[in-house]
C-alpha cells in the first residue's frame, strides 16, 4: 500500500471533505481516504500498482475541487 497526499483548494467544510473522501474511496485499489478542508490536504492510503496519482487529483477535480500540482 501507497500514501498519496494532495493538497485540495476548494474545501470550505465537513460536507466538502465527506465529498471527497466518499469519491476516492469508490475508486478500485483506494483502501481509505482522509480529507481536511482546514489544512487543504486529502491523505490517501492505497494500492499504487492499481491507482496512481494523476487518477486521484482527476476524481477529486471531478468531485469540484482543485489539487495544486
Amino acid at each position: 500500500m501507497e500514501e498519496t497526499t494532495l493538497e485540495v483548494d476548494g474545501m470550505a467544510c465537513d460536507g466538502c471533505e465527506e465529498n471527497v473522501r466518499t469519491a476516492l474511496e469508490a475508486l478500485e485499489g483506494v483502501s481509505s481516504a482522509t480529507a481536511n478542508h482546514t489544512a487543504g490536504k486529502v491523505r490517501v492510503t492505497h494500492d499504487g500498482t492499481v491507482v496512481d496519482r494523476q487518477t486521484l487529483s482527476g476524481t477529486v477535480e471531478d468531485a469540484g475541487y482543485e489539487v495544486a500540482s
